[in-house]
């Protein structure tokens, strides 16, 4: 939808059902291949949150995204 939409930028959300907010490798790689795509299309990547019990984890506010679009610069 946000190429169709010609968004300017995006904020990803899942959830985990185990409750668990920790990031998994997995969900860090996938991150941060979206916030690379987005620099590339000139897209911003906001924010990936990852939903549990109550709780939640904002690749934001850790700081990961910033370190990702750090990280995409380079290239």
């Amino acid at each position: 939808g946000g190429l169709k939409y010609k968004a300017a930028a995006f904020i990803f959300a899942h959830n985990h059902p185990s409750g668990e907010i920790e990031p998994s490798e997995s969900d860090k790689d996938v991150t941060r291949n979206l916030t690379f795509a987005g620099k590339i299309m000139e897209m911003k990547v906001l924010d990936h949150l990852i939903i549990g019990e109550n709780k939640y984890f904002s690749f934001g506010d850790s700081g990961l995204i910033k370190e990702y679009e750090i990280e995409a610069k380079k290239y």
